[in-house]
């Protein structure tokens, strides 16, 4: 792994830099509030409560992100009981969401491997990413000359409508957010007519459990923001948006060495990774304990989560900087969104396989099903490792 040399030229960046970082996310968290109360949620959310939502989650990552990174000079006993209160909105609030994702890309998945006429798939958001400056497409999947993936070609034409992920502009003040904002637009869906009897089958089971959990996700999402935890937490906010506690280790101190301890947090958790596994296409690593009786989360996939999540505190300790990302760590960052996304989608499918009583066909179906997303999980291993030995030599 090449080393990371810091830059001689830069000079310290001081903590008003993150008061006043912290203050913006505040005041974004807060018009996201308002935008929330105005527009109502109930039964059936309007796009622009879910918007939102969205909103909220994203101030609320960023100030926990601050609050961890840069806690030397924070006032410890405050940034220690508002960091797990912010991770507690942005967790709940991120479950509905999450449950209309799962069941798009499943609901996709069992159409493309139906063999269905072809539609052209939306792009994930990639809007700062250049490609010339981080090689190939960053899913690790051969392309067309039109640019489009094989699966992309070979998706279905359809009748009904769910949802999917697709770029949005990022703000101006925060240019290496791109990544994580994104928008839900309907799509069309997979016609069941085109799917056999045990896709059709599997899709149906599948649309009930997700669709129940995404309603029970809503409405405990609903429930938290009327807690009186929640305006506990909103009265912090608001008071964060005024005047940020600062320790007296502030004055004088400089961001610069904390940042950095974030980024070797996270080059030490990637060292752990099985880059060069990772790094064989079709290796079939994720496709081991598939057969398991455990319906515990995958075991390989935590460590890879674990990264995602360092990846993202290192992202925004460099927002906190103004230091511009590197092209390839945006786009590292999309290939572990990817292999969360489909790391959780193939949970969903063993999770119905494991349904009393299905038929056999539906079972075969779920099965083929879940063997395509731990193919997807392998994909975007192999996507990262790439991007990130790029953005590794780029940044010796």
């Amino acid at each position: 792994m090449a080393q990371r040399h810091p830059d001689p030229t830069a000079g310290p960046v001081p903590a008003d830099a993150l008061a006043g970082y912290l203050r913006d996310r505040a005041t974004e968290f807060l018009r996201a509030l308002r935008l929330h109360r105005e527009t109502g949620a109930g039964a059936a959310a309007s796009e622009d409560s879910v918007e939102a939502a969205r909103a909220l989650r994203r101030a609320a990552r960023r100030i926990s992100a601050g609050l961890h990174t840069f806690q030397p000079v924070l006032d410890p006993g405050w940034a220690e009981a508002l960091r797990p209160e912010l991770a507690w909105v942005s967790g709940t609030l991120a479950q509905e969401h999450a449950c209309t994702a799962r069941l798009n890309q499943l609901l996709l998945a069992l159409h493309r491997l139906s063999g269905a006429a072809p539609f052209p798939a939306p792009a994930r958001a990639t809007a700062t990413r250049s490609p010339a400056a981080c090689g190939p497409p960053s899913d690790g999947r051969h392309r067309a000359v039109d640019g489009t993936t094989a699966p992309a070609r070979r998706a279905a034409t359809v009748t009904a409508t769910v949802t999917t992920t697709v770029p949005e502009p990022a703000p101006a003040t925060a240019p290496a957010a791109a990544s994580d904002r994104a928008v839900v637009r309907a799509v069309p869906a997979p016609d069941r007519g085109n799917l056999t009897v045990g896709a059709a089958k599997a899709g149906a089971l599948l649309d009930r459990q997700l669709t129940l959990a995404r309603t029970r996700a809503h409405s405990t999402a609903l429930q938290a923001l009327g807690s009186s935890r929640f305006h506990a937490i909103a009265d912090k906010v608001a008071l964060l948006a005024s005047e940020v506690p600062l320790s007296p280790a502030a004055d004088g101190a400089d961001l610069r060495p904390m940042a950095d301890a974030a980024r070797e947090r996270l080059t030490d958790a990637v060292t752990a990774l099985p880059l060069l596994t990772a790094g064989s296409p079709y290796n079939a690593e994720a496709l081991i304990h598939g057969l398991s009786p455990d319906p515990s989360p995958h075991p390989q996939d935590a460590a890879w989560h674990q990264v995602r999540l360092l990846l993202r505190l290192h992202r925004y300790a460099r927002e906190v900087l103004r230091t511009a990302a590197h092209p390839c760590l945006l786009t590292a960052g999309e290939a572990l969104d990817r292999h969360r996304d489909a790391s959780e989608a193939a949970a969903a499918a063993a999770q119905a396989a494991r349904t009393p009583r299905i038929a056999p066909a539906t079972a075969y179906a779920l099965g083929v099903l879940h063997a395509d997303q731990r193919h997807e999980v392998e994909a975007a291993r192999y996507a990262f490792q790439r991007a990130w030995q790029k953005e590794a030599l780029g940044t010796s």
